[in-house]
Parts: C-alpha cells; structure tokens; sequence
C-alpha cells in the first residue's frame, strides 16, 4: 500500500520536535481523519535555517511531514511557499489515493508557519 519512501520517513522521520524561540508555527487538522500537524521554522537571511514538525496521525501523515521538512531546510521562504500537496507526494513516489489529504495537510502547515512568520515582521534575529 505504501512506497518504501512512505515507510521510510514513516518509521524514520527526520526533523521532528520543537524549536525554540521559532520564528513560525504552522498547525493543521483534518476533523474527519484525525490527524494534526504542527511545523515551526527558524528564519535566517531569508532562508528556512532549521524547521521541526510534530504530526499526530497515520504513517502517511507522519511521512508527509517529515518529508515536507526535508524538501524546504534550508530554501528560501518563497521556494518554500511553492512545495504543493502533489510536489510531497511525488517526492515520496506516490500516495494512496485516500491518503492525499495527508500531504494537503503538510504543506497547509508549512504554508501557515511561513505566513505566521510574516505576520510577525519577520525573524527574531
């Protein structure tokens, strides 16, 4: 049902915890499925220096967070804001179908974290 991409960062997750003093938090739900996301980053000169996620959910929610993390370290914010729902499934080769909500999810987070940061005027340095 899952790719070894999906059961890799699913039993692997890379990235997970809390930052301190995070310049951008991101959380999400999905009321139907249960799952929620939490994804804070560290801002630095423009670019995310570090990103941390914690992810209640199934195996695909955990991957697509982990994943989401791994595809923007160390991006600038507006690479970052381009990763999409399909670019983190493709990245894991593919979802299930019912699963897709999952990567929806992580970069919503994401998406919040960079869009919180703004609305804080940018980075505590």
């Amino acid at each position: 049902m899952y790719t070894s991409k999906v059961m890799d960062h699913f039993m692997n997750p890379r990235n997970v915890g809390e930052l301190e003093q995070a310049d951008g938090i991101g959380e999400v739900g999905n009321p139907v499925c249960g799952d929620i996301m939490h994804i804070e980053i560290k801002v630095n000169d423009n670019k995310i220096e570090d990103i941390k996620f914690k992810t209640f959910g199934c195996a695909a929610a955990i991957a697509t967070s982990s994943m989401v993390t791994e595809l923007v370290k160390g991006k600038t914010l507006e690479e970052a804001e381009q990763v999409t729902n399909r670019l983190v499934a493709e990245a894991l080769d593919g979802l299930p179908p019912q699963k897709m909500h999952c990567s929806n999810l992580a970069a919503d987070a994401l998406h919040q974290a960079i869009q919180n940061y703004y609305r804080k005027g940018g980075a505590n340095e």
